[in-house]
Order: structure tokens, then C-alpha cells, then sequence
């Protein structure tokens, strides 16, 4: 799959405040069932300010919501497809997944973290980590020259702990003080949104079935495989792999299409 940093101009960037922010799911939904595609970006979200349209609680709130919102999205642009899926009203058991999808497309921390992190501890068979757990994988991101100076204890804290609570907000886990892994299903569609999304930049089937960022879904590839058969199986593509070939076809061109065609 071609670099991401190509098309995601921020991939690579660690940003603590985006993960002590939070996943804000119901605020971006709120935002994006009533995005206004021809206004700018600026003009949506300070509509969203000023007549506080997600209920912020205070000023700095809704400051704060703003600035989240305007460095993850770009909703009339790469990010239009999960602007449509909020305008449609979907449920949030489908906007959650595509919502993960959208926002480790630009943020490196939350992918990382669950790619090279959690999703390794639950191949391990451990069934609950707690915020001093992810401290020492917080600590290797500076001599790997992903942070420009250290963190202070505290806010390493914070992101540990901001970290966990995005995993519990995506439902991937749950607990307060200590996190624990439940049993979690990617939605049909959400998985077919994901496949769409992932071919538009990846032509290679093979490539697709093996990638990395199903892990976020805390699926390997034999999950993905399974999957695929049983879409196959129900006509909702089509799927073959004899050893190392294998052959996909998508009903739709990209994942905006099959927004537009099926959900």
C-alpha cells in the first residue's frame, strides 16, 4: 500500500492533544449530519461555535472542539464519505468503525497504538491493561524520533490514559480504571466500507486481505478471510484465493459510491 503520508500530508505527526481530546464521536457526528457542503470548512465549524449546535458546556469547550475537528477532517474533501454517512443518520454502531478509519488516516499515535500495541496484547491473551501498562510504549516514541522532546510524567499519563478511553469509546474495549478487552464484530458494512476504502489505494487483493490496518478492528487475517467467504458466499462480492493468488471484486468503485449505493 502506497505511503500514506503521500495523501494523509500528517500521518506521521504525534499529537498530544488530539488523544487527550478524546474520539469526540458524538460531537462529529452532531457536526457532520448538518456539514453544509458549500460552505468551507472554517465557515461549518464556526457555525458550529456560534450557535453551538453539539451543546459544549463552555466557550473553551467548543474552542477546543473546533480545533480537534479542524486538524482531523476534511469533510468536503477526503473525508466526505463519513460526512454523507452522518447526514444519512446512520447508526452509530456503523459511524463508530468509519469514524476510527477516518481519523488513524491522519493521526499516528492512535494508529500506532492500536496496531503495535493493543492489538499485540490481544494475540498475548491478556485481558486487561490499566494506564501504566502503556507508559513504557509511550516512552520508546522519543529515541525513535516520533516526539521532539520528552513528555512530563503527567502528560504521558494523560495520553496513556487517553489512549484506553478511545478504545473504550470505539467500543474495541471497556472498564474505567482498567480496560478490558470484549469481543468485537465489525459491522458488514462498516467491513465492506473499509475494503472500498482500502482499494482505492491498494490494487493488490492479496495485499488488501493481509494489511496491517485490520488491526484496528482487532482482526488478523485469517478474521478477514472468513469475512470475505461469507460476503462471497452472499453475493456481496466476490472472493477466491488459491494459495498465494486471490482475486476481489468490489461492487462499487470507491467507498463513497457504495455509501451512495448501499447504505
Amino acid at each position: 500500500m502506497q505511503p500514506e503520508t503521500s495523501r494523509y500530508p500528517r500521518a506521521s505527526v504525534v499529537s498530544s492533544f488530539l488523544i487527550t481530546k478524546g474520539a469526540l464521536v458524538d460531537e462529529t457526528y452532531t457536526v457532520l449530519k448538518s456539514w453544509d457542503f458549500n460552505r468551507s470548512r472554517n465557515e461549518n465549524l464556526a457555525h458550529m461555535r456560534e450557535t453551538n449546535s453539539i451543546g459544549g458546556s463552555s466557550a473553551d469547550w467548543l474552542r477546543d472542539v473546533y480545533k480537534v475537528l479542524h486538524r482531523r477532517f476534511e469533510p468536503n474533501g477526503r473525508d466526505r464519505a463519513l460526512a454523507l454517512l452522518a447526514k444519512q443518520g446512520v447508526s452509530y454502531d456503523l459511524f463508530k468503525p468509519i469514524l476510527l478509519w477516518h481519523i488513524t488516516r491522519d493521526e499516528f499515535l492512535l494508529r500506532d497504538f492500536l496496531l503495535h500495541w493493543l492489538f499485540p496484547r490481544l494475540q498475548q491473551g491478556i485481558v486487561r491493561v490499566r494506564t501504566s501498562d502503556v507508559l513504557p510504549y509511550l516512552k520508546e516514541l522519543h529515541p525513535k524520533g516520533r516526539i521532539q522532546a520528552p513528555w512530563t510524567q503527567s502528560t504521558e499519563a494523560r495520553i496513556a490514559g487517553g489512549l484506553l478511553k478511545m478504545a473504550v469509546d470505539f467500543e474495541l474495549m471497556k472498564g474505567t480504571v482498567t480496560r478490558e478487552f470484549i469481543p468485537y464484530h465489525l459491522p458488514e458494512n462498516a467491513f465492506l466500507f473499509v475494503l472500498h476504502a482500502m482499494a482505492e489505494l491498494e490494487s493488490n487483493p492479496r495485499n488488501l486481505v493481509h494489511s496491517p490496518d485490520w488491526r484496528l478492528f482487532l482482526m488478523d487475517t485469517p478474521d478477514v478471510e472468513r469475512e470475505l467467504l461469507r460476503l462471497h458466499q452472499f453475493r456481496r462480492l466476490r472472493y477466491e484465493a488459491a494459495g498465494s493468488l486471490v482475486e476481489l471484486k468490489l461492487p462499487f468503485s470507491s467507498a463513497e459510491a457504495f455509501i451512495r449505493g448501499t447504505v
